[in-house]
């Protein structure tokens, strides 16, 4: 029967041959990919009255920001929405009876009946139609971006701004906007006691530059000597009060 020798040497071994670059001290090392750390705990060291300090900055600033009103307003220096719906209520039964640009042959159409979702010329609500005019006023963006954020045609927008500049030009400037004479000679300065003890108003003109019009017509009725461009005129009153 035939024994294995397990202490026999065999030349061809090379389980002792050393390896280059490694020692019985320092054994060779095997780079491991780092793993994320799922268990890590998520707290982070922070300096705390530096951290206190921010939190309370971050409180006072969320406060200023709940009780910030924007200076445009809803649209025309409208404090807030209630002042804007309180506005709209008054003009609200008089845009049944708006004078609207036609898209056709671009002239005036009268029309005094009553508006519904059937004969309405937009698919915009009237009341939607006055938001759309105001921001144009406040924020002086283009009718390309109007009609972006209405999702209307950018003829649409055109129409619709001169359809409520010539109906709120028309409302609004028949009512009273001057003040009582009584009222205005009682708080006038000590200076206008004389000569000008008689004067109502203090008249200024001022003008602002606009888009130059295709028409030549138009550009000869805009265009400003002073300012060397297309501007638009406005008058300016005002009482001469102290205050």
């Amino acid at each position: 029967m035939a024994t294995i020798d397990y202490n026999t040497e065999d030349e061809n071994d090379v389980s002792d041959m050393p390896i280059t670059g490694c020692t019985e001290s320092a054994p060779a090392s095997i780079p491991l990919t780092e793993e994320h750390d799922y268990a890590a705990s998520p707290l982070i060291v922070v300096d705390r009255i530096k951290y206190e300090t921010m939190s309370r900055e971050i409180e006072e600033l969320r406060r200023q920001l709940e009780s910030y009103h924007l200076t445009q307003g809803f649209g025309l220096q409208f404090p807030s929405y209630e002042h804007l719906m309180a506005f709209w209520n008054l003009i609200q039964e008089a845009t049944s009876r708006m004078v609207r640009v036609t898209s056709g042959q671009k002239s005036l159409s009268t029309s005094t009946s009553t508006e519904s979702p059937v004969n309405r010329p937009t698919k915009l609500l009237p009341v939607d139609e006055l938001f759309l005019f105001l921001n144009y006023l406040a924020t002086g963006c283009t009718q390309r971006e109007l009609c972006h954020k209405f999702n209307i045609h950018r003829a649409t927008v055109s129409r619709i701004l001169v359809s409520w500049s010539n109906f709120l030009y028309t409302l609004l400037g028949s009512v009273s906007i001057w003040m009582a004479p009584g009222r205005v000679r009682a708080n006038c300065p000590t200076d206008f006691s004389g000569t000008y003890k008689n004067t109502q108003v203090i008249l200024d003109c001022t003008e602002m530059r606009c888009q130059t019009p295709s028409s030549l017509l138009l550009q000869s009725e805009v265009f400003s000597t002073y300012k060397l461009h297309s501007t638009l005129k406005r008058l300016l009153a005002c009482p001469p009060m102290e205050h």
